[in-house]
């Protein structure tokens, strides 16, 4: 798989940079232009059973928008983890290469150590015993923080955690394990590596969540280890989408898309929506 990763990658020099073509979210493009209208039941596109099937359309409509010359021309897209978005760029765009962005890995790992902390949590409180659940519960953030972030009380419930050792804290070093992966410096080779080790160890694991998030990063790994090639990611666009985000959570609920989006443009605007090569052009 390594032999055939770098003949992909082999002109990853000559994609990186402008002629990167780091596909905007397709998130952004359906939020911030007229797509919010398939969030509102009363258009007839939503499906609240099936989030897949929301994302497909909306990035169906950004590759309708974009326009069949341009999706031809772009080399890489970056991806979350999710079905939605990487049909619809194969299908669109097939002849570019999906790299899956690593904050997306990381943090599919941090969620599936809160999975594992919540069920044992339930357990503490099915048992009778308020007080250790009540404890428990107050060293979530001991557990999803960083190391280097946490506060001396939080390091003092993450040292109590090690020592009690169990499940929680198998998840946690799983959590540490994959987060390790992407740290800057380390090679594709090295990526690779530890994306295989981690994956055997969260299989034996015996986490179910872990166990899950083993097979979608195996059925991602060559997705994964394009985006450390070519050094891809959805930062600027998964920042966005935290604004965004942040903007509908203050307001409780709109009467209509099209209010959201005038605030959101208000807030946000202007949003230009052009390609990173249109913006800055190189000979």
């Amino acid at each position: 798989m390594l032999a055939l990763q770098r003949e992909r990658h082999r002109d990853a020099e000559q994609v990186r940079g402008a002629r990167v073509l780091h596909c905007l979210h397709a998130e952004l493009a359906g939020l911030l232009r007229r797509p919010l209208e398939a969030r509102d039941p009363r258009h007839g596109h939503h499906r609240p059973d099936d989030c897949g099937f929301v994302l497909l359309k909306t990035a169906d409509r950004f590759f309708t928008e974009l326009g069949e010359d341009r999706a031809q021309q772009i080399r890489a897209i970056s991806l979350d983890m999710g079905p939605g978005y990487a049909k619809s760029a194969r299908a669109n765009a097939p002849q570019a290469v999906i790299a899956i962005d690593p904050f997306d890995v990381a943090k599919a790992g941090s969620d599936a150590l809160d999975e594992v902390r919540r069920a044992y949590w339930n357990e503490l409180r099915q048992t009778g015993d308020q007080d250790a659940a009540r404890r428990f519960k107050g060293a979530r953030w001991a557990l999803m923080k960083r190391p280097e972030n946490l506060t001396d009380t939080e390091t003092l419930a993450l040292k109590r955690l090690r020592a009690a050792g169990g499940e929680v804290w198998r998840a946690y070093t799983l959590k540490e394990a994959l987060r390790a992966i992407f740290q800057p410096g380390l090679s594709i080779d090295d990526v690779d590596v530890l994306l295989e080790r981690f994956i055997s160890r969260a299989r034996r694991s015996r986490l179910q969540p872990f166990v899950r998030l083993a097979a979608t990063i195996a059925r991602h790994r060559d997705g994964i280890l394009a985006a450390i090639a070519l050094g891809v990611t959805n930062a600027r666009a998964e920042a966005l989408n935290n604004k965004v985000g942040l903007i509908v959570r203050r307001a409780y609920g709109f009467h209509s898309p099209h209010a959201a989006l005038a605030l959101i443009m208000l807030a946000c605007g202007p949003v230009d929506l052009r390609l990173p090569h249109e913006l800055h052009p190189h000979p």
